[in-house]
């Protein structure tokens, strides 16, 4: 199935000790670029995480975000430095002594110098967070994904009908260029017959003519591979995911031929209609760039 590049996916994973929110939106990007922001107690889950989601993307500017909120009361616990408040300790009394004074300070006092009493956030319990927010990722990208394929869909049947569109122009072009060699074949005959006034016309210089001119006008080569690019574009869409690059290789062989059109034709309804032809590739080469 057809996959947009870009697409948004949410999941909440909330047990009775915490609550994990995962947000994964996308936009299109030509190579896979994710970046994964996570609160700092979750930081070493970072490759794990970017490891999960090459499941579900191949290509695509991709943002992960991941809130994590504690449903205990404290997660953080105190710690006393009993080693550096002696040293401290050992430190003032020494003072003292040099200077012949009183130590006169107090416990708080002492309890306010650095690293005496420090706050200390709790080890979690890994394999219980890493299950959690496994989870919360593996549903958040599922849905993710989901919106890509619908966004997808509305993207091939967008291209399918400027393809209409492509093979509508392609047979006027067909239709219209033996006429115009017709219409040219009359002009010269009838330039040919108002220089030789009563002088019989030589048929073979006629053909000749007609066949240097065929030559330079002649489009149905282009039109033929132009119709054989719509219909490679068609089943490409078809195969599957991690088809974009693909479709705008084809894409640009469309605009190839659509440009060999517009140059050798020398007929007005030709290329305006060839003008057309470019106008619906580059709009379909605009989705194309939405495509993974």
């Amino acid at each position: 199935m057809l996959k947009s590049m870009t697409g948004f996916g949410r999941y909440e994973a909330v047990s009775e000790e915490r609550k994990v929110v995962v947000e994964i939106k996308s936009v299109n990007h030509r190579y896979s670029d994710v970046t994964v922001k996570l609160p700092k107690k979750l930081s070493y889950f970072d490759t794990s995480i970017r490891t999960m989601l090459k499941n579900y993307i191949s290509r695509g500017k991709v943002d992960v975000f991941v809130t994590y909120e504690e449903y205990k009361d404290s997660t953080v616990c105190v710690k006393l430095n009993e080693s550096i408040a002696k040293e401290y300790w050992k430190c003032l009394e020494e003072l003292a002594g040099q200077l012949n004074m009183k130590n006169d300070v107090s416990i708080l006092g002492l309890s306010r110098y650095p690293e005496v009493i420090t706050l200390e956030e709790q080890a979690i319990d890994e394999d219980a967070m890493w299950k959690e927010l496994e989870e919360a990722v593996t549903r958040a990208a599922e849905k993710f994904v989901e919106s890509r394929v619908l966004e997808g869909e509305h993207l091939k049947n967008d291209i399918i009908e400027k393809t209409d569109k492509l093979l509508e122009l392609v047979s006027y072009v067909e239709k219209r260029s033996p006429e115009m060699m017709e219409e040219r074949r009359n002009k010269l005959s009838a330039k040919l017959k108002e220089v030789l006034e009563d002088k019989q016309i030589d048929e073979a210089v006629l053909a000749t003519e007609m066949i240097v001119y065929a030559d330079k006008v002649c489009v149905d080569e282009e039109t033929v591979r132009l119709r054989s690019h719509i219909n490679n574009m068609r089943a490409t869409m078809d195969e599957g995911e991690n088809v974009g690059r693909k479709l705008d290789f084809i894409a640009q062989e469309m605009n190839r031929e659509a440009n060999t059109i517009l140059s050798k034709a020398n007929d007005i309804e030709i290329s305006n209609c060839a003008i057309d032809l470019k106008t619906e590739i580059e709009k379909i080469r605009e989705q194309i760039q939405n495509i993974e």
